[in-house]
C-alpha cells in the first residue's frame, strides 16, 4: 500500500510540474451549491450594485443639464438634446466600448496576479483613446453642417453646432474617465467608482444651477456644467488611483505603457465595434421611425419607451461590467470551471430582474405612460408598443450580460462580426420590410429590428457560450496574459510584442 501512494504522490507531483507556475491547478470544489452561489453572487454584486449607482448617476447628470435648458426655451432643449444624444452620444459609445479592452486585460492580469501589468495597461488606453479622442473632433466641429445634412432644423442645428464644441473638453474626458473606472473594476475597487459618481452628480446639479440661472450663462452654461462634472469623476476616481488607493496595480507613469500599442488598438477597435454597433442599432430605429407619415405621435411614443428602456437598460449594462471582470479574473487564474459558474449566475440574476420589469410593464401597459405626457394618442400608442418594450427589456437582460463574458473571455471581434450579421444584415432590412412594405409602421419597424436582429443575436451568444471550453479558455487567458507581460529575473516589467 505504501508503493502505491509513493506512486500516486509521483504522479500529482509530475502534473504539477508540467503546469505553467503562474497557472494554478483547479481543486475540486467541494462546497455545498448553496454557498457556491452565496460567494458568487456577492462577488458579483460588489461590481453589479455600485456600477448600477454610477451609471444611473451619469446618465442622471445629462437629464439634469437638459431639464435645466428645457426652462431656457423648446430649441435650447432640442439643442443640448440633439448635441447629446447625437454628437457625444456617437463618440461616447465608441470610446466606451474601445475601454471595454481593459476589462479583458486588466481582468485577467488581476487573476493571473501580474498586478504590475495593470497600470500599464490602463495607461496604454489613455495614449490610445487620448488619439482617438482627437480623429473624432470634426464631429464636434463640423456638427452644425451635419445636423442640417441629417434634416435638422436650422436654428436648431446652429445652437447644437455651438453646444457640440463647447462640449469638447467632455469628450476628451471620456479618454481617462472610462479606462479608469475599468481599472478600478477589474479590482473590485468599486465603492469609490459610485462615491465618485454622486460627487459629479451633485457638482453637475450646482454647477448648472449657477451658470444658467444665477450668472445667466444660457446653453454655454450647460455645456460647461457638463464639462466641469464628467472631469470631477476623472480627478476623482485618478486622486484614489494615484495617492495610494491600488499601491499593487500603480506604480506610476512608464515609458512601456508606449510599446504595443498596435496590438492593444486592435483589440480596443473590436471591442468599440462590438458595442457600438448595438448602440447605433437602437438610434437608427429612432431615425427611421421619424422618416414614417405623420411620424409626430410614433416619434413621441418611441421616445417614452426608449428613455424607459434606457433607465432599465443601466441595470444590464452594470451587469455587462460585472461579468466581464468575473470571467477575466477567473480565467486569469486559470479557473475555467469558476468562470463558468459566474456566467451563470449573472445571467440567471439579471433574467430575473427583466422578468420583473417586463410583468411591471405588461401590468401597467396603460399608465406608465404618464410619467411623460397626458397626451391621450401618445399614451395609446404607447400602450400598442408596451408588449414590444416588455420584449425588448428581457432580450436586453441576457444579451449584455452574453456580451460580457465575450469582453471577459476576449471575444471582442468574433461577437463584432455577429452584431454585424445579426444587426445589420437581418434585423435592420426586416425593420424596414415590416414597417415600409408591409405598412406596419413604428411596431413593425421595431418588431423586425428585434426579432430579426437582437433576437437572434441573443440565441446565437447563448449557444456560443454553452459549447464554450472553459478550460481551453482559462489557458488562452494564460497566453494571452505572458503574450502581453512577463516579469524578468530582476522583477521589472518586459512587454513582449
Amino acid at each position: 500500500m505504501g508503493s502505491l501512494e509513493r506512486d500516486h504522490e509521483h504522479a500529482n507531483n509530475l502534473t504539477q510540474s508540467l503546469l505553467p507556475k503562474d497557472l494554478p491547478i483547479q481543486s475540486q470544489d467541494e462546497q455545498p451549491f448553496r454557498n457556491k452561489l452565496w460567494v458568487e453572487t456577492k462577488k458579483l454584486w460588489l461590481i453589479v450594485g455600485p456600477s448600477i449607482f454610477s451609471r444611473i448617476a451619469a446618465f442622471t447628470m445629462n437629464v439634469v443639464t437638459q431639464a435645466f435648458a428645457g426652462h431656457l426655451g423648446e430649441v435650447q432643449l432640442a439643442s443640448i438634446s440633439i448635441a447629446n444624444t447625437v454628437i457625444v452620444g456617437f463618440n461616447f459609445g465608441l470610446l466606451l466600448g474601445m475601454a471595454s479592452a481593459l476589462e479583458t486585460l486588466c481582468g485577467q492580469a488581476f487573476g493571473a496576479k501580474r498586478y504590475h501589468m495593470m497600470g500599464i495597461y490602463m495607461q496604454r488606453s489613455w495614449i490610445v483613446l487620448f488619439m482617438c479622442c482627437f480623429l473624432l473632433l470634426p464631429f464636434y466641429v463640423f456638427a452644425t453642417p451635419l445636423l442640417k445634412f441629417l434634416g435638422q432644423p436650422d436654428d436648431v442645428a446652429e445652437w447644437s453646432g455651438v453646444v457640440a464644441v463647447w462640449l469638447i473638453p467632455l469628450h476628451f474626458s471620456f479618454a481617462f474617465q472610462f479606462p479608469l473606472q475599468r481599472f478600478l473594476q477589474c479590482q473590485l475597487k468599486t465603492a469609490v467608482i459610485a462615491w465618485v459618481s454622486l460627487l459629479g452628480l451633485v457638482v453637475n446639479v450646482v454647477t448648472s444651477w449657477l451658470l444658467m440661472y444665477v450668472w445667466d450663462f444660457g446653453l454655454y452654461g450647460a455645456a460647461i456644467a457638463l464639462d466641469l462634472s464628467w472631469w470631477v469623476l476623472v480627478f476623482g476616481m485618478y486622486a484614489y488611483t494615484a495617492y495610494g488607493g491600488c499601491p499593487l496595480t500603480w506604480t506610476g507613469f512608464s515609458m512601456e505603457a508606449f510599446s504595443g500599442l498596435w496590438e492593444f488598438l486592435k483589440l480596443s477597435a473590436a471591442s468599440g465595434v462590438m458595442l457600438c454597433l448595438e448602440n447605433w442599432y437602437y438610434r437608427i430605429l429612432v431615425l427611421m421611425t421619424g422618416q414614417l407619415e405623420n411620424a409626430t405621435i410614433a416619434v413621441d411614443a418611441l421616445s417614452v419607451c426608449m428613455t424607459i428602456n434606457g433607465w432599465e437598460m443601466m441595470i444590464p449594462l452594470a451587469f455587462f461590467a460585472g461579468v466581464g471582470v468575473r470571467v477575466a479574473n477567473e480565467l486569469g487564474a486559470g479557473n475555467g470551471k469558476a468562470a463558468k459558474f459566474a456566467t451563470q449566475v449573472s445571467v440567471v440574476q439579471s433574467t430575473v430582474i427583466g422578468l420583473i420589469f417586463c410583468a411591471l410593464i405588461m401590468i401597467f401597459h396603460d399608465q406608465f405612460a404618464y410619467i411623460f405626457t397626458t397626451s391621450t394618442s401618445v399614451l395609446e400608442a404607447v400602450d400598442d408598443m408596451a408588449l414590444l418594450l416588455a420584449v425588448t427589456i428581457l432580450l436586453n437582460s441576457v444579451q449584455p450580460i452574453l456580451s460580457g463574458v465575450a469582453v471577459g473571455s476576449g471575444w471582442q471581434a468574433f461577437v463584432a462580426y455577429i452584431n454585424i450579421g445579426c444587426y445589420y444584415v437581418i434585423g435592420l432590412p426586416l425593420g424596414i420590410l415590416m414597417g415600409w412594405v408591409f405598412k406596419s409602421g413604428v411596431t413593425g419597424i421595431w418588431g423586425g429590428m428585434i426579432f430579426g436582429g437582437t433576437a437572434i443575436q441573443t440565441l446565437i451568444l447563448i449557444i456560443v457560450t454553452a459549447r464554450c471550453n472553459w478550460e481551453k479558455e482559462a489557458e488562452k487567458a494564460y497566453s494571452r496574459v505572458n503574450k502581453w507581460s512577463k516579469s524578468n529575473s530582476n522583477g521589472q516589467v518586459e512587454t513582449s510584442n
